[in-house]
């Protein structure tokens, strides 16, 4: 073999990683951009660029490790992707009162590591596969979810959150809520907290949040209605609403 012959090997041999990498990089690019399509047209937090630098980065990291130490190279840097990914999620997680958003986002996040390891390991068949999972499970099940959630909530079917309202002057917000937890009491209902849900100059409302995942409507109609015969209380009600 000439010496010529013998470099040209040589060239294309060490380009082979090279090349190699670029291709796990371009399939984590587009991969992710078709999951951050999704997000980003249902304009959430994160979007196209973030969830095609999720990809990107993992599959980066995971053939980084590769290169370097081979396949149990490759598992370490999984293994720190799987728990460092996590932070990155918690980040578009936000909470308001009971309220809690993001959590499908996070997982959108979770799951484009996922194909940016898939792609990283070379396995570039399986990172299109997860990346057709996660599409379908934002789009497809929308229609389930929406149809669910749409629905009365049943407390025979889930767990439910009971909570008695009360309205009352500023300045009888402790009497009212003596009288509150007294009643609930009386109706055999124990009450895990009373909170203020609104304060204004003119009038209080309060809020009893009940133990019990299951009530009878009509026994806490009887509790607002005994509530309203005192004449502290402006206004009683209650509402059920499903648990975190």
């Amino acid at each position: 073999m000439s010496s010529t012959t013998a470099s040209s090997a040589a060239a294309l041999v060490g380009a082979a990683p090279f090349l190699t990498t670029c291709a796990a990089l371009t399939v984590a690019f587009v991969c992710g951009g078709l999951i951050g399509l999704e997000r980003q047209i249902r304009q959430r937090n994160a979007g196209l660029r973030t969830m095609v630098l999720v990809s990107v980065g993992a599959a980066a990291f995971v053939d980084l490790g590769g290169r370097l130490l081979g396949a149990d190279g490759e598992t370490r840097i999984i293994s720190y992707v799987v728990s460092g990914i996590g932070f990155l999620g918690a980040g578009v997680i936000m909470k308001e009162g009971m309220q809690i958003s993001g959590l499908n986002t996070a997982a959108t996040l979770w799951s484009s590591a996922a194909v940016g390891a898939f792609a990283g390991g070379g396995l570039y068949a399986e990172a299109g596969a997860v990346t057709a999972v996660v599409l379908a499970g934002n789009t497809l099940l929308r229609p389930i979810v929406d149809y669910i959630n749409r629905r009365p909530v049943d407390a025979d079917l889930t767990e439910a959150l009971y909570q008695v309202h009360v309205t009352c002057d500023p300045g009888n917000v402790v009497e009212v809520r003596d009288l509150l937890a007294a009643e609930l009491e009386k109706a055999n209902y124990p009450v895990g907290s009373v909170a203020t849900l609104s304060e204004a100059e003119d009038q209080v409302e309060l809020a009893a949040s009940l133990i019990p995942t299951s009530a009878e409507p009509a026994e806490l109609d009887a509790v607002c209605a005994a509530l309203e015969t005192h004449p502290e209380v402006l206004d009683a009600t209650w509402s059920v609403s499903t648990t975190l």
